[in-house]
């Protein structure tokens, strides 16, 4: 799969009371690597729907190697669970690691659930103009609180953009991105 490629799978009770993914786009029939972490994924992700008794339409995209797995739901509360923050990183992990174990390789793809890393963007993107406003008031520095590397990569590009710099200070749970004047 190019890095442009993209799939979707939608995820409806068949009659059976199981859910049905449908992807549009099949991996190359010439590919004898089997499926790829996305489809993987994917498929996980559809068990744990059908033990839910949840409906989702799960989409899966690659960029830059990178699989994107996103769950959404017409329902307006199908996902409100599992759209927590806490929720959704514990997921992915949880994905992860199925990923691995069905293809012995580390697996890097980013899940979202019900928009809920859009929501957390925007939360990030706050907490940047929040540390600006405070460099523009005098400050030397401004920390953010802890947070993932995916979080702090999406920091580190929202800080650059507004012409600041950033660099990620700290060890596990506790490692920050602090923010400075260039």
């Amino acid at each position: 799969m190019s890095d442009a490629e993209s799939s979707t799978g939608d995820v409806s009770d068949a009659s059976e009371g199981q859910s049905d993914v449908r992807n549009d786009d099949d991996v190359d029939a010439g590919d004898d690597a089997g499926p790829d972490e996305g489809d993987i994924a994917a498929d996980y992700i559809e068990e744990l729907l059908d033990i839910l008794d949840l409906d989702g339409d799960i989409d899966i995209e690659t960029r830059g190697g990178r699989s994107y797995i996103s769950v959404d739901s017409s329902g307006e509360n199908d996902l409100r669970v599992l759209s927590k923050p806490e929720t959704v990183t514990a997921l992915q992990e949880l994905t992860r690691i199925a990923v691995q174990a069905k293809t012995g390789e580390f697996s890097r793809l980013i899940l979202d659930v019900g928009g809920s890393r859009a929501t957390r963007e925007q939360e990030l993107a706050a907490l940047v103009e929040r540390a600006a406003e405070r460099l523009e008031e005098g400050a030397t520095s401004a920390s953010l609180p802890p947070m993932s590397s995916y979080e702090r990569k999406l920091v580190h590009d929202i800080v650059a953009a507004r012409g600041f710099t950033s660099e990620s200070e700290g060890e596990g749970r506790d490692r920050h991105t602090v923010v400075t004047r260039p």
